[in-house]
């Protein structure tokens, strides 16, 4: 006679890693939108026009979203798109705001009552970390899918008018992403979002745009003022540690190398190389690229700054003047 099997119960079979995105999905669930996009035609009439996700961020009615899910539909107007929540709940939405730059969007609904998600800090992730995302892939809404942080750092490449730029310091994930999950949340274990989901690289690559301070900035600008107006270098970076040759005279870890420089960008100009490592613009310590990009406001435009980077292991300094990047064209 066969020994019989004590099948385990619910509770008992939920480990912790489930438990922790069972608990996720509960908390934002309710705080991600199923967006639909419309364009009106010649005759007047709205058709559809793309679809993603998007992340409440005030009760009364802001969402954040990728830039890129609301293309060509960046002027504020009465009524872009509808966005629906996992209540049933339906209603329109306008565009406030969109920085292409960064792949993020800020969107007004048409009404308030919302339940705004926690915005969390993506310095703080490390490699290996579970995230959950959350979002609306082909149309599914609240669709939950986790992994892991694969790597920090990396760097995505993006278009406006025919210029392309390099967003910084994007977070790369193994959890499943695809047409749809881009405005959608990237959270961690406590259901703050760390992410804004903007691309899928290949099977197994997801992409997300960071929550950090710049990108803060950056939501704020787009919601106070409807755009983003900073300074621009031209160049592309990533943290990396600071040779140990370096750390008697510089205080820190960290500095940022520099992995691609624009054609005719002040950058360009002021004799910044490819390989260089930078660990001071303007006199403030730079350790990662969100340093620089904190540094790049408005008020640095036309300034002159100074710029200390090692070279070939030996420290050398630059002087380089920001632009404002709206006059940047597309011949650069």
């Amino acid at each position: 006679m066969s020994a019989r099997l004590d099948v385990p119960s619910e509770a008992e079979a939920l480990d912790a890693y489930s438990e922790s995105v069972i608990h996720v999905a509960d908390v934002l669930s309710p705080s991600v939108a199923n967006l639909q996009v419309l364009a009106r035609r010649r005759d007047g009439r709205r058709v559809p026009a793309g679809a993603g996700s998007g992340i409440v961020l005030t009760a009364d009615g802001f969402l954040l979203t990728s830039a890129h899910v609301v293309s060509g539909h960046t002027r504020p107007s009465r009524s872009r798109g509808v966005a629906a929540f996992t209540d049933g709940g339906e209603m329109g939405f306008s565009v406030v705001g969109a920085d292409p730059f960064t792949d993020l969007a800020v969107l007004r609904c048409d009404e308030g009552d919302l339940a705004p998600a926690a915005l969390g800090d993506a310095t703080k992730l490390r490699a290996g970390q579970l995230v959950v995302a959350i979002g609306n892939p082909h149309g599914f809404a609240g669709s939950v899918t986790a992994g892991v942080v694969s790597a920090l750092g990396r760097s995505l490449p993006t278009r406006s008018s025919g210029v392309v730029r390099r967003i910084d310091d994007v977070i790369q994930t193994d959890a499943a992403l695809n047409p749809g999950n881009s405005g959608g949340a990237l959270a961690d274990h406590r259901g703050t979002v760390v992410g804004v989901n903007t691309a899928v690289a290949g099977v197994g690559l997801g992409l997300a745009v960071p929550i950090n301070t710049a990108t803060r900035g950056i939501i704020g600008a787009l919601m106070t003022h409807g755009e983003v107006r900073r300074g621009y270098l031209g160049l592309a970076g990533a943290a990396r540690p600071l040779p140990a040759r370096a750390r008697t005279a510089w205080s820190g870890e960290g500095c940022i190398e520099v992995v691609e420089v624009v054609l005719g960008s002040p950058a360009a100009a002021a004799g910044i190389r490819e390989g260089d490592l930078i660990i001071d613009v303007g006199h403030r310590r730079m350790e990662s690229v969100a340093d620089l990009q904190a540094l790049l406001q408005h008020e640095i435009i036309g300034t002159r700054l100074s710029v200390s980077l090692l070279r070939d292991g030996r420290e050398r300094q630059m002087l380089v003047v920001p632009v404002d990047l709206r006059t940047v064209s597309a011949d650069i």
